[in-house]
């Protein structure tokens, strides 16, 4: 008996409906990617960090955004935690602005801890 995997026996035609599936999923993928990208964008230029680089932006993107989510009114968050982080990333990004430290710095203490 020989065994063959089924990744090896996909026919063409069944290779084009499965592109045919994803083709329309990818699409929408790359036009939310494209909407929230430039969402965040427009989101860091109307707090004056829109010239930072993109590795800092990755490290307070979530932060960032729930900001966002906030002032449009989707919830209210009174965590003194919340709070102390937000003051957090606003002291760092000073810092880096006004080069005070560096971009590794302002990374390494910007980057949330896994539990």
């Amino acid at each position: 008996m020989i065994m063959t995997s089924n990744a090896l026996s996909i026919t063409p035609q069944q290779d084009q409906s499965t592109a045919l599936f994803a083709l329309p999923i990818l699409k929408r993928i790359e036009r939310e990617s494209h909407n929230e990208y430039a969402e965040m964008q427009e989101a860091f230029e109307l707090m004056g960090w829109g010239n930072l680089p993109d590795e800092l932006k990755i490290e307070i993107n979530d932060d960032v955004k729930f900001m966002v989510e906030e002032l449009k009114g989707r919830f209210s968050s009174c965590d003194p935690f919340v709070k102390r982080r937000r003051e957090t990333i606003h002291y760092w990004v000073s810092c880096y602005q006004d080069g005070i430290c560096t971009l590794d710095a302002a990374i390494k203490v910007l980057k949330v801890k896994p539990l």
